[in-house]
């Protein structure tokens, strides 16, 4: 009967229907068997199978896979693990021109030759296999189908003006990730096909595609194998190839399997070339357009009568040479690799002694190299492997569980995820060799599971790598010609079909930039229209919101809450500036004028507030000549004037516009005039904006912190700033001008001729070190002249005992304690007669106890030589005068005098139950 068999080839190029008509002719059949290239063909072809007879009678088996009910009918199987002597009525072999590939083109030759149904034999595949079928087996009947549709070609174009429904083909993973992560940033994304990806992974990938999630493909050569989708053009980013051994340019006819997949049963397709690629030559092109290529003239070909006597005579038999002018021997696969080094191991050779044993090391050396970290690393495993089922009959089900254990993590990057799932499938394939593993079905559906938790998660890096699912979704709604809706929630974020495209930040709206340059129009347009509406209801609550929620920062800006709104701007007066609004240009112009007015009224309110007291100078009427042009310049000054730059007016003022001044809160101070409520931090705060808007500074500095005396040197700081600030620059610190003022006071009771110290309350009021007081002393124009001396310790007494207090006369008004005469005489300590008499140490203890020294300083007025005298940053231009008080230039007073702090010695009264009492009385009385 398989005399009579028919054996026919069916063959043209891509997008012919092969591979469909193949299965109506199988499924004609009671029973058959298909061998497909790839793994991932084959699951789809078999999941075509099952919709039209149902899953129990069709047969999955590939080298990872075996799915066998008991009434299996038909099987469909990669071209590998097609089960031989089946008596099948129908046998079909697809993309048979693979008989050519240098790989595994000896399996394809193998079942080119051997393969057939009892009915009926199909070969499916290229053109180019007709003259080689035709002489090897001379009964085949041959069958030419035509392209559906027009193939074209378009030349070279960049990524990002490719059309969608288009396919990057890369042939690296690098080389793909690459292309992928370009496409999501310029597209929004794009499904990731390659031939190492499991079918649960890639079928997850396509059906992204297929549903329009995704408009573009990027995939390995993988796709050419059969696998029908829905493109419109493929385009190559490059022309050459690793097949497994060097780098090599793709044929004419291997383009053109690629190129096929464009265009999908009547629509036409077109290709072309992208990134790096160069265009292609116009014979290719016209080869590929019309399916025209030279002839398969040699067909790959490994002995199949193998010998397994000895390990030496199976790699002889596999190494036999062929007569036949069709066939040529294949060169040195995996497989024969593997046995020469497992053979060369002495662990191995001890054991292979009978046919049996070289049978199954050959099973074993079959095993495919998932891993591919290296050949010694998979011949470990091989031999690992070979060495349990030799001594055990199988592997061990520990072994088994801990191999897997340590593949079953979702954790971890794609390329951690891929190494994990190429690592599996060495474990699937082992589950799937029948009496490898005790219990098959249990190690087959762990191995499955594991394989599937790997599947979903590398599909969901693949996704959340190389998809933005926001950009996926409105680039889908606007192909389908539906309006966008935008809208916005309370906190401000936009969202256009529940994606987040950007937040609205005041009256503008804050796009997201991580949206491509394409997509970026489309989306504002959709969020502005959302936005207009909102834009006037945000207004109108702007507009009515308290003083409270707004404020002003100190680089001018006019903050709602924690959102910009405005700044301010330079007016024609220090205390009328103007806003300028931040509104978009599509929020309309009735938007921005009520958000300028409201933030107008806002610092108008503000200022006057602020300033109360000089703007009601400024109104006063009753003032006039001197006093309010006096009063004028310090209004522009906001409040604070240096005093050595109004020196001539402020000689010029009498008495009566002092005062005219005075009843204002301005103060006359020794070094500045200025108002001490403008010193206090809010108005500061303010005056530092107002005073940096009208000096035109592009950068204002920040008002010092509140409650600080004095502060450290500002470096760089602009003309005015410590005037503007509060504060008079005077050595290495600044010190507030009311203070300053205050120990200017303190300062005219002393002796600044003949010297003085510091006392207390000078330290007190500045907060500062003796050190540092010294520096601001010489700041202000004095000299500071440093000494040490022996620091004199106050003498312990013990407490009185039963001695009635000391009454301390009362401080009367006007009144000042008596000081103690410069010559009196120190009072000795009396010695108690119930204390032992103090007894002084000699000798080396003595010579220890050196007295403590202490640091001083003298300040004398220096007539501002070499004086750091600044209050804006700068040297001042004009000597200071010398202060008024104890020690001027006039002044011939005495020395500087030494005071004592002890109270004079009140005298003990007269008991007049003396009898001396009398006498003692009288002779005070004489005295």
């Amino acid at each position: 009967m398989r005399d009579q068999a028919r054996i026919t080839a069916v063959l043209g190029p891509t997008n012919t229907g092969k591979t469909h008509y193949a299965i109506e002719r199988m499924l004609a059949h009671r029973t058959g068997v298909i061998g497909l290239p790839l793994r991932l063909l084959a699951r789809e072809v078999y999941d075509r199978i099952v919709e039209l007879r149902g899953p129990s009678v069709v047969a999955l088996v590939t080298g990872e896979e075996r799915i066998v009910p008991d009434r299996t009918q038909y099987w469909v199987c990669t071209v590998e693990a097609m089960p031989d002597g089946l008596g099948a009525d129908f046998v079909g072999v697809d993309e048979i021109q693979l008989c050519a590939d240098p790989e595994r083109g000896h399996i394809f030759t193998n079942r080119l030759l051997q393969a057939r149904g009892l009915h009926e034999t199909l070969f499916m595949g290229s053109d180019t296999m007709r003259t080689a079928i035709a002489a090897l087996e001379p009964k085949a009947q041959f069958l030419k189908r035509e392209r559906f549709s027009e193939l074209s070609y378009t030349g070279s174009k960049k990524i990002s003006r490719l059309k969608s429904r288009s396919a990057i083909v890369g042939f690296s993973v690098e080389n793909v990730y690459a292309i992928a992560e370009l496409i999501r940033r310029q597209k929004g994304g794009c499904a990731v096909v390659m031939g190492a990806l499991s079918p649960r992974t890639r079928n997850a990938q396509v059906e992204m595609y297929q549903n329009g999630d995704v408009d573009y493909l990027v995939a390995t050569d993988a796709i050419g194998m059969g696998l029908n989708l829905d493109i419109s053009h493929v385009a190559f980013s490059a022309l050459s190839k690793f097949d497994g051994r060097r780098m090599r340019p793709l044929a004419p006819n291997e383009l053109a399997q690629i190129a096929g997949r464009a265009g999908r049963y009547m629509q036409p397709g077109t290709f072309g070339v992208t990134g790096e690629a160069a265009p292609l030559d116009e014979q290719v092109v016209e080869a590929i357009t019309n399916s025209r290529f030279p002839p398969v003239k040699k067909l790959q070909w490994r002995n199949d009568r193998l010998e397994f006597g000895s390990v030496d005579r199976l790699i002889r038999s596999l190494e036999m040479r062929t007569d036949d002018d069709w066939l040529t021997r294949v060169r040195e696969a995996d497989d024969l690799v593997a046995l020469k080094a497992l053979s060369a191991m002495p662990e191995v050779d001890a054991r292979v002694s009978t046919p049996h044993d070289v049978k199954l090391l050959w099973d074993v050396c079959q095993i495919p190299d998932f891993r591919g970290i290296s050949p010694g690393e998979h011949a470990g495993l091989l031999e690992a492997i070979f060495s349990y089922l030799h001594d055990k009959t199988n592997v061990p089900n520990d072994y088994m569980a801990r191999q897997i254990a340590r593949i079953d993590r979702t954790d971890g990057d794609i390329d951690t995820l891929s190494k994990r799932l190429a690592y599996i499938r060495t474990w699937t394939y082992i589950a799937q060799r029948k009496g490898w593993v005790v219990d098959e079905n249990h190690w087959r559906e762990a191995t499955r599971a594991v394989e599937d938790r790997l599947s979903d998660a590398l599909h969901g890096a693949l996704t959340q790598r190389f998809v933005d699912r926001r950009t996926s979704v409105l680039l889908r709604r606007l192909k389908q010609k539906e309006s966008l809706v935008a809208d916005v929630n309370d906190k401000g974020e936009v969202t256009v079909e529940d994606q987040m495209i950007g937040r609205l930040d005041g009256f503008r709206f804050r796009q997201d930039q991580t949206a491509s340059a394409e997509e970026a129009k489309t989306l504002r347009q959709a969020a502005i229209a959302a936005l207009v509406p909102h834009f006037n209801l945000r207004a109108d609550k702007f507009y009515n919101a308290p003083d409270t929620e707004m404020d002003f920062t100190e680089q001018g800006g006019l903050m709602w809450g924690d959102q910009a709104v405005g700044k301010l701007v330079k007016g024609s007066e220090g205390l009328k500036p103007m806003v300028e609004p931040f509104v978009d240009d599509e929020a309309g112009a009735d938007v921005a004028e009520k958000v300028r007015r409201r933030l107008q009224h806002f610092i108008d309110r503000k200022i006057a507030a602020a300033f109360e007291p000089l703007l009601l100078m400024s109104k006063d009427e009753t003032l006039s000549g001197l006093s309010k042009g006096f009063a004028f310049q310090l209004v522009e000054a906001l409040g604070v004037i240096p005093r050595d730059a109004v020196a001539n007016d402020v000689k010029a003022l009498d008495q009566d516009a002092r005062g005219q001044l005075r009843k204002h809160g301005v103060r006359f101070g020794q070094f500045t005039i200025f108002m001490p409520l403008l010193l206090k931090p809010a108005p500061t705060r303010l005056r530092l904006v107002l005073w940096s808007l009208q000096n035109d500074l592009s950068e204002f500095p920040e008002a010092p912190p509140p409650g600080l005396v004095t502060v450290p040197e500002v470096k760089d700081a602009p003309e005015g700033y410590y005037t503007n600030a509060g504060y008079r620059l005077a050595g290495q610190r600044a010190i507030r001008i009311d203070m300053l003022e205050r120990l200017a006071d303190q300062l005219r009771s002393e002796n600044s001729r003949g010297g003085f110290e510091a006392k207390p309350d000078m330290l007190s009021i500045t907060g500062m070190t003796l050190e540092q007081f010294a520096d601001l002393m010489q700041g202000l124009g004095y000299n500071a002249e440093k000494g040490e001396r022996p620091k004199v310790k106050a003498v312990q007494k013990d407490p009185p005992q039963e001695t009635p207090p000391t009454e301390v006369p009362g401080d009367a008004p006007g009144e000042e304690p008596a000081p103690t005469p410069q010559e009196a005489p120190v009072e000795q300590p009396v010695e108690s007669p119930e204390s032992p008499p103090t007894e002084m140490p000699d000798g080396p203890e003595a010579a220890s106890q050196e007295p403590e020294i202490e640091i001083f300083y003298t300040f004398t007025w220096g007539g501002n030589r070499g004086a750091k005298l600044r209050h804006s940053g700068k040297p001042a231009g004009k000597s200071r005068p010398k202060p008024k008080g104890k020690g001027g230039r006039n002044d011939k007073g005495p020395k500087a005098q030494s005071y004592q702090a002890r109270p004079p010695r009140k005298e003990k009264p007269i008991d007049p139950d003396n009898p001396f009492a009398a006498a003692l009385m009288g002779l005070k009385d004489k005295t």
